[in-house]
């Protein structure tokens, strides 16, 4: 069916490319405040009702995202001889795309939400230069985005217990607006190993609900969280939190399916039209008075570059070569420890065993490490449990302690490793350093539209990698304590897809920056961009609060146009 006319020839306030995290609080307080809205999405529609617990969905089928072999990304980095290399996700199977649906990724996130720290707006300030690094500080403080941190709370709906801790931030409120989760066993030994090791632990706040919410149903621990959509609508996304309240307005017109392609100049460097392709190929544009690009950090520096117009020949808000620089993902990496439960008596077992509640624990102990007497940026560590789906988990142990098991021998591993271990895990998070090797610019290679793909360069910079491994080091000297078997930790320099963000930093000045201390393009008066992308550095926490507080605060800004 194609697009009714009437929706296309309408008068709009906004036109928002994008519906996730960095879209939805902008769609959310624009519709309540009568604005007129269009919204471009990507992808479907899902509903509730169809995230279903299939264990195939989220790991083996392209359901949330598009199949490589019709869009992909190219990525470029050195090998270990230094040579560089230029692949096709296609060819890898490595996939950049995290969740293309009506909400983005937010519905399949795990929801560890932490605030950045008052430090984390000012590294260059404190810490000093990183030869080779592009540090800045932030054109705003964590003052500034404090107020919209505890909105989140509120609005998408955070549970958890705030604790006294020598990185602790300040807030504006007491504590969270909806209790702790229910948790299990193992998280009272993290507390335990914590305090005889003199490392301080900490509940982790979640972006999921524990009690009922309006319409939102609490949490059910269904044992399949994270890379799954959620069945009761208790996880934040901006789907339930935020589009579902906005629709009711009358004031959202969505469009799903639909790909943004070019984003077309009047002539006096303001955007007149948006033109997209709905999932029959068919071309359409739309016109507004003011754009909001939220594609996530990759796709939106691809739509301004492929947005090539006469006053910007090298794309969008480009003409300062700024579009696609300092890319940032989260360094750090990740470890592991197995619970042997044959060695426990049957009620600790039972307890270990119980499936669907949460580890919910953290560490901020290592948010500053003093190396040789210097001080550095650090970071934060959650605890969890290997993922529940036994799809992966199974295709891991093929490689189990370094051997491969085929056949009745891996059968055996199975089945042993499924009666008997339970892993815990931790994941660790540090900064990663915007530097001239790590950006985004556009391959020659097209995606099945004829569209050119983003090229992603994805080189570290040397310094990144040391504060993981010295955190690294104490996790698992704490699992130790704990007395976990066959412990292990991997400290790497390549990038976690699904944590993007930079490309399009704001700051001060269009010189070393694309946007204004409100998102808004210095050379494009009628273009915001409100996903991750706007970060000059990234702090050492998963991004998604910050992108949920930072779209929060350019909504309020955007009122007033």
């Amino acid at each position: 069916m194609s697009i009714p006319e009437a929706v296309l020839k309408k008068s709009y306030d906004f036109v928002i490319i994008g519906s996730g995290a960095g879209a939805g609080p902008v769609i959310y307080e624009l519709a309540k405040d009568g604005k007129q809205i269009l919204v471009l999405e990507k992808g479907p529609f899902f509903r509730t009702s169809d995230f279903r617990k299939d264990e195939l969905t989220a790991t083996r089928r392209s359901v949330y995202t598009p199949p490589l072999y019709k869009e992909f990304h190219v990525i470029v980095r050195k090998d270990e001889q230094g040579h560089t290399r230029e692949e096709s996700t296609f060819d890898t199977g490595w996939d950049f795309w995290n969740g293309n649906m009506v909400g983005g990724s937010s519905n399949i996130m795990s929801g560890y939400f932490h605030r950045m720290k008052p430090v984390d707006f000012k590294l260059l300030s404190h810490y000093g230069e990183i030869p080779g690094a592009n540090l800045a500080d932030w054109p705003i403080g964590y003052e500034d985005l404090e107020p919209y941190y505890t909105k989140v709370e509120q609005v998408i709906g955070v549970s958890g217990k705030t604790v006294k801790h020598r990185f602790a931030e300040s807030r504006s409120v007491p504590d969270f607006p909806y209790p702790p989760l229910r948790e299990n066993v193992v998280a009272s030994w993290i507390d335990r190993a914590g305090k005889a090791t003199g490392m301080e632990i900490i509940p982790t706040p979640r972006a999921i609900l524990s009690v009922n919410k309006g319409k939102r149903k609490a949490c059910y621990y269904s044992h399949y969280c994270g890379s799954y959509g959620c069945a009761s609508d208790a996880k934040g996304s901006a789907r339930v939190a935020l589009i579902y309240p906005a629709l009711e307005t009358g004031n959202l017109t969505l469009i799903t399916n639909a790909f943004v392609f070019h984003l077309e100049t009047d002539g006096h460097y303001q955007i007149k039209k948006a033109h997209f392709f709905d999932a029959q190929g068919r071309k359409y544009a739309v016109s507004a008075r003011y754009f909001v690009v939220a594609a996530q950090a990759v796709e939106t520096v691809r739509l301004l570059l492929n947005s090539r117009n006469p006053e910007f020949p090298n794309g969008l808000a480009n003409n300062h070569g700024q579009v696609g620089k300092n890319i940032l993902f989260s360094a750090g990496g990740t470890g592991e420890g197995e619970i042997d439960l044959t060695v426990l008596d049957e009620k600790t077992r039972k307890a270990v065993e119980k499936p669907g509640v949460f580890i919910n624990r953290s560490t901020q102990f290592f948010y500053e490490i003093d190396l040789n007497g210097k001080k550095i940026k650090g970071g934060t560590v959650d605890f969890l449990f290997e993922h529940a789906n036994p799809v992966p988990k199974a295709l891991r142990l093929m490689y189990r302690n370094e051997k491969i098991h085929i056949g009745k021998a891996y059968k055996q591993v199975i089945k042993n490793y499924f009666r008997n271990v339970r892993k815990l895990q931790f994941e660790i998070f540090t900064d990663w350093i915007p530097h001239d090797g790590a950006f985004v610019d556009l391959s020659e290679k097209k995606d099945y539209r004829g569209i050119r793909v983003a090229r992603i360069h994805i080189d570290p910079h040397p310094a990144q990698r040391k504060p993981g491994e010295i955190i690294a080091r104490e996790m698992e000297k704490l699992f130790r304590n704990m007395g976990l078997k066959n412990i292990r930790s991997h400290i790497t320099d390549l990038p976690p897809a699904n944590l993007q963000a930079g490309g399009a930093r704001f700051g001060s000045s269009p010189e070393t920056s694309v946007l204004n201390r409100y998102c808004q393009a210095h050379e494009v008066p009628n273009l915001f961009i409100t996903d991750g992308s706007f970060m000059p550095t990234g702090g050492s926490v998963p991004y998604t609060w910050t992108i949920y507080a930072n779209a929060f605060r350019v909504a309020d800004f955007l009122k007033k146009f």
